[in-house]
């Protein structure tokens, strides 16, 4: 059997201080043991941050130690794409590499095509396992799959699959759980999910905003403005649910209240499927935790229903470490805005960039 060498896209874009028990680089790991092999080699590609030039802090050379250590194998760190490709055509069967951050090279800020064809010569199959960006456009993501026979790895397919039958034939009652700072980049998902929703249950900045496009005076609450229009739209719907007590803080809202509290658990323990994205209060701050603990326990708590989970801070701010992609009735999503973006039903370009080089290598 000839020799082949897997170009792998993987998200090491890792904010948690822990780095080994963040859900990414847990995923990452699993997907380096399950394709490598004593006959092919492994390339991981990867990012974190968004630099505009090298910087250290980002640099991705301190996880090749830590990937040697969780998968058992020995990956070796490549600094620059430029003579990357000597370097893995004269390895070894079974080796592994890593590349440095791509978003450090010219090429892969500008989404350069030359770039695109230069990681393509590096291997023989790209594969997409990188959920978490693959609703952006790059020689990494989309570029590569023009050039070599690509597909989507199991991460991307696990969400694809959990999220279409969320968001398709979801099993009823669907119950929405929107927190966070921001509410832009969650409108979409409420407006498109609203019709095949029981409740959308809402906290943090999020529910501030709600709060303010009702009348009630958030004071120096962190909300959006400029989004309180939108807001009150939505709020026609007697489907949208906000808060109804809170735990304040000078003259900021920062948690959801008992009361709140004693109403969402109601709702999720009668749910059937959960989609939660964004915490419900200033989880960072033990003060002001207890809102979101409460809601994750009870999310937790129910068995019968097919949860998803997702967004960075609101698996930070789960009161369990989350030990893989699945875990019993529950997937914890590995990207974020990509969830939201998928949700609110627009394109994923690295998503369908991999299908058509599928398609084409079937044909």
């Amino acid at each position: 059997m000839r020799m082949r060498t897997y170009l792998v896209r993987l998200n090491l874009d890792i904010k948690e201080k822990n780095i080994q028990n963040a859900l990414r680089f847990k995923a990452a790991s699993l997907s380096i043991k399950a394709l490598s092999r004593p006959n092919n080699k492994v390339v991981v590609l990867a990012h974190r941050g968004r630099p505009t030039k090298f910087d250290k802090p980002l640099s991705l050379r301190p996880f090749a130690s830590l990937l040697s250590k969780s998968t058992g194998k020995k990956v070796v760190f490549i600094d620059r794409v430029a003579g990357a490709k000597k370097k893995i055509d004269g390895a070894r069967g079974g080796s592994v590499f890593l590349l440095e951050n791509l978003r450090f090279e010219k090429g892969e800020r500008e989404n350069s095509e030359k770039f695109a064809r230069t990681l393509a010569a590096l291997g023989d199959e790209y594969i997409m396992n990188d959920f978490a960006t693959s609703h952006r456009s790059s020689p990494s993501t989309t570029g590569i799959t023009k050039y070599i026979p690509s597909r989507n790895g199991e991460i991307v397919r696990n969400e694809i699959e959990a999220l279409e039958k969320a968001t398709k034939k979801p099993a009823r009652p669907l119950v929405l759980i929107i927190g966070g700072a921001k509410i832009k980049d969650k409108a979409g998902t409420i407006k498109r999910l609203l019709p095949k929703t029981s409740h959308v249950l809402l906290g943090g900045g999020v529910g501030n905003t709600f709060l303010a496009a009702s009348g009630i005076d958030v004071k120096k609450s962190l909300y959006e403005k400029e989004m309180v229009k939108s807001a009150k739209s939505l709020l026609r719907s007697r489907k949208i649910v906000y808060p109804v007590d809170f735990a304040v803080k000078g003259n900021a809202i920062l948690d959801i209240g008992p009361e709140t509290i004693k109403r969402y658990a109601k709702i999720i323990k009668s749910a059937r499927t959960i989609i939660w994205a964004g915490p419900m209060g200033k989880f960072e701050d033990k003060e002001f935790r207890n809102g979101n603990d409460e809601i994750g326990k009870a999310v937790l708590r129910n068995k019968k229903a097919k949860i998803i989970i997702g967004g960075v801070d609101t698996l930070s701010s789960l009161p369990v470490r989350i030990k893989s992609q699945k875990q019993g009735n529950i997937l914890f999503s590995t990207g974020g805005s990509a969830m939201l973006q998928f949700l609110a039903g627009k394109k994923m370009p690295a998503i369908e960039a991999a299908k058509k080089a599928k398609r084409k290598m079937t044909r």
